[in-house]
């Protein structure tokens, strides 16, 4: 593990849960620009992760808790959501297994 790779999953992370964002608020407000934005945010997002050069199993494997771990600060924070402790449990989960992943490697 080291700090690059985490700092590439963090940038991934933002363009993924971004351009997610982008693609929610454009169709709730049915604005075409934020969902063509959106759809090339997630695009880059998939370019930036895969610059890690680790296997598929393990990139995946950590990136799915800091992505996971964003979306939910996104609900929260962004679009003003209540998150539920069955979420942050969730969230716990999802965070330990990437770390059983990585120090089993």
């Amino acid at each position: 593990m080291n700090f690059a790779a985490w700092a590439v999953f963090l940038v991934a992370a933002v363009l993924e849960v971004g351009g997610n964002a982008l693609i929610r608020a454009g169709l709730r407000g049915q604005r075409v620009t934020l969902i063509v934005t959106g759809a090339l945010a997630l695009a880059s997002y998939g370019l930036v992760v895969n610059t890690v050069r680790w296997d598929f199993a393990r990139l995946l494997g950590a990136y799915v808790a800091v992505f996971a771990s964003l979306g939910v600060l996104f609900g929260r924070f962004v679009f003003r959501e209540s998150v539920s402790l069955p979420t942050w449990f969730g969230l716990w989960l999802l965070v330990v297994g990437a770390i059983v992943i990585q120090v089993g490697e």
